[in-house]
């Protein structure tokens, strides 16, 4: 299952690439192809400075060894080895009134003492993460989200929806990161659902990503903006640093496997704003989306 799962996301980062680059039509991405000391390694691209996008990573990673003490303490084990791998992107467009995206989809395994796999599972998801709310931008990207997941099972839409507007909450703001998507983890073999039903699905979500976003930026990458509307962009994106720095799961295990910090940080965008107790103007656009984010949506 590694090796394919491994095969099919290298393939997805060729395709997702070619798309943005396109998309983008004058920056391409720049390849690192990374070796981590304790096993494994990766394959990193970044796009920055072009026309559309900003900045932005479409990174592979597969890493192994003996789990890290932090995890071993997560998984209630005393000793193990793992593998992992996984595609992660954040794409940070230039004008504000094209969202941010985030996606990654990823496999895990962990081997008892004699080699075996002793445990398994899947996670991953997308989710969008716009300055300003073209509602039906919202509703395309989930209505992709849900027809990928009712192929599936009808439930997997509103559980792993509820579960990314869980994940992707701020806490410390009461507000959530973005308008959603889906989030799912520890996507294990049951009596219903075999391991090959896992990959489908996870696969299938990967394969709808492209469909998800890239209608979206089409649409809006042309749109005028103002210096405020670009500053007003600029705080969000503090909220979404703030949410990766402290919240996000991954960003914690490849600090706490000894992942590649490059790779690691390459989510977070290149400008930023922190503003003392900013607060939109009243009945504006700004504070659409603020409202939003403190009462996620049904989109579709």
């Amino acid at each position: 299952m590694k090796e394919k799962f491994l095969e099919y996301i290298h393939n997805l980062q060729d395709q997702i690439c070619a798309k943005i680059e396109s998309l983008d039509g004058v920056a391409t991405f720049q390849q690192d192809l990374w070796d981590r000391p304790e096993g494994g390694g990766g394959r990193t691209r970044v796009i920055e400075n072009g026309e559309v996008f900003e900045k932005g990573g479409v990174n592979i990673s597969y890493v192994h060894g003996e789990l890290p003490e932090a995890l071993r303490k997560n998984f209630g084990v005393s000793q193990a080895k793992f593998f992992a791998c996984g595609l992660s992107l954040v794409i940070h467009p230039k004008n504000p009134m094209v969202p941010t995206v985030h996606a990654n989809w990823r496999y895990f395994e962990m081997y008892d003492e004699n080699g075996d796999v002793k445990d398994c599972w899947f996670g991953g998801g997308q989710d969008l993460t716009p300055y300003y709310v073209f509602e039906e931008d919202a509703k395309h990207f989930h209505q992709v989200c849900k027809t990928a997941c009712d192929k599936h099972h009808e439930d997997f839409y509103p559980k792993y929806k509820k579960a990314c507007d869980d994940y992707f909450w701020n806490t410390h703001r009461n507000e959530a990161r973005g308008v959603g998507g889906l989030f799912f983890d520890y996507l294990k073999a049951t009596e219903e659902f075999s391991l090959q039903d896992r990959f489908d699905f996870v696969t299938g979500i990967g394969n709808s990503f492209l469909e998800c976003y890239a209608p979206i930026v089409e649409k809006r990458k042309d749109l005028e903006y103002t210096q405020e509307q670009r500053d007003w962009q600029e705080i969000r994106r503090g909220r979404y640093v703030e949410f990766n720095l402290v919240h996000d799961r991954g960003t914690l295990f490849g600090l706490k496997t000894n992942g590649r910090i490059e790779s690691i940080l390459m989510s977070l965008p290149p400008k930023v704003q922190w503003r003392y107790d900013y607060h939109p103007e009243a009945g504006s656009k700004e504070e659409e989306l603020e409202e939003i984010l403190r009462n996620p949506k049904a989109w579709v």
